[in-house]
């Protein structure tokens, strides 16, 4: 046992600054916890992690399998890529899930999504996806190249129809370029959403590699579709400035199905339907410059929206478009995820020196389509010490109620998990380094979470075991 790994074991038990209420499902405000300078324990949840093997500890009942491991080969002869990030799990006719897997790989990566005919983006670009076809106990029986020929596929959003929204952390243009010493050469420009169809491979053969050009060029990281109106939200995580929250809204006509986003993007057509960034405005009537303003868990802002002015972003931006007087910017606006009739979505942290206003280790908010309005429901106060919370990053709505973070921070690497009365526990810990998680999402019948650590090897994992309500005690 290495003494990193006995560092992160005398954690589980430890205190963190973990603050906030108000998330899925909760009715009632909790305002004796609604300070970001506050600290209190870690609710229960579902109990203590003990060691579940070498690689996760868990609560006592939960185990693990590991699906695939970057730089090996599974099923089919499908080379595994090497950092696997956000997923979307669809069921599958009979049982059994489909789970499409983002690889956020750059230009330099020396794994990189295997290229077949039809699906391929950009031939000088190694990032895309992967799909994996698991049996209802966890069994791949398939795995295979969904999109390639991308860069930096970090999160995205599964869609009202059964498909995933991949999206690419990146505006960098074609041409050449070095990163680290090694040069490549992309034949495209880079920083679009694609479409990914669960079903099959053949089923994207000539789809799923034409991107998405109404939805805006720039560093995306996540896309969340509402249901009723069809209109995509997405998130940027980018700094100097600070990135934006955007809303796509379809063109007069637009009926939303499979099929329908492919067919507007057929001929490259970039002025589609409309596309807005957010502002934020607090009950005074003044402007938010900055969503990390708020410290308090329940700070409601209403919101309005500005149209995006050059969004296949040739001269310059998008968020540099526009200035800070007219929109509401944060650091690193990451993952998202449609649930209670809204958009969660996850700010990952913030500093002084960053541009943001205020200091904290993440932020949940919910966006209310209806009432148009946004709402802090989580906070972590800043870990100084790397022994609590920090970095949240991609993001999940439980089906057993709140919410499932993955942290992107420093000290332990941990899958956290927020109850519906906005109480934070620890779900996973990654006893093998400090990796990210990525990634969680549930199979249909909520028995499964899998989630991905980003590493050497990236892993994929199922994990399973007594889920339930978590508990809100303290832990």
């Amino acid at each position: 046992m290495s003494s990193s790994n006995l560092d992160r074991r005398t954690l589980l038990g430890g205190s963190a600054g973990a603050l906030g209420l108000l998330v899925a499902g909760s009715a009632a405000p909790f305002a004796s916890h609604a300070s970001a300078a506050q600290t209190t324990r870690l609710a229960a949840g579902y109990g203590k992690l003990t060691p579940a093997g070498p690689l996760l500890a868990l609560p006592e009942g939960f185990s693990y399998t590991v699906l695939a491991e970057s730089g090996t080969t599974t099923v089919g002869g499908y080379a595994v890529a090497d950092s696997q990030d956000a997923m979307g799990c669809f069921a599958r006719p009979g049982g059994g899930s489909t789970i499409v897997c983002n690889h956020e790989v750059g230009g330099d990566a020396e794994v990189g999504v295997p290229h077949v005919d039809g699906l391929v983006y950009d031939a000088g670009a190694k990032g895309g996806t992967s799909t994996l076809v698991v049996t209802q106990d966890n069994s791949v029986v398939e795995h295979y190249t969904s999109v390639a020929g991308t860069v930096d596929n970090c999160a995205g959003g599964i869609t009202p129809w059964g498909t995933w929204l991949t999206c690419e952390e990146t505006d960098e243009r074609a041409g050449t370029h070095e990163d680290d010493g090694v040069t490549y050469t992309f034949e495209k420009d880079h920083g679009y959403v694609f479409e990914v169809d669960p079903t099959s491979q053949a089923a994207n053969i000539g789809k799923a590699n034409i991107p998405l050009k109404f939805l805006g060029r720039f560093e995306h990281e996540a896309a969340v579709v509402d249901p009723g109106t069809g209109q995509i939200y997405l998130t940027e995580d980018a700094d100097e400035p600070n990135g934006l929250f955007y809303r796509w809204t379809p063109p007069a006509g637009y009926r939303q199905g499979k099929g329908a986003l492919h067919a507007l993007a057929e001929d490259g057509a970039v002025e589609v339907g409309t596309l807005e960034a957010l502002v934020a405005t607090e009950r005074n009537g003044r402007h938010v410059t900055d969503l990390s303003l708020a410290t308090r868990t329940q700070t409601t802002y209403t919101t309005t929206w500005v149209e995006v002015p050059e969004r296949d972003a040739q001269t310059m931006p998008i968020r540099e478009q526009l200035t800070d007087s007219q929109v509401t910017r944060a650091r690193k606006l990451e993952g998202q995820w449609w649930g209670d009739g809204g958009v969660y979505f996850v700010a990952s942290y913030g500093r002084t020196d960053d541009g943001s206003i205020h200091e904290h280790d993440g932020q949940v908010w919910f966006f209310d389509p209806k009432k148009q309005t946004v709402t802090l429901t989580t906070i972590f106060a800043v870990n100084e010490d790397g022994a609590g919370v920090d970095g949240p990053d991609n993001i999940t709505v439980s089906p057993h109620g709140g919410l499932v973070l993955a942290e992107d921070g420093d000290g332990a690497s941990q899958l956290i998990g927020v109850t519906d009365q906005g109480k934070a526990y620890r779900l996973a810990l990654n006893l093998v380094d400090d990796s990210e998680w990525a990634g969680p999402t549930f199979n249909a019948a909520g028995t499964t979470l899998f989630a991905n650590i980003q590493g050497d090897p990236g892993r994929t994992f199922a994990i399973t075991g007594p889920w339930g309500r978590p508990s809100n005690a303290r832990g």
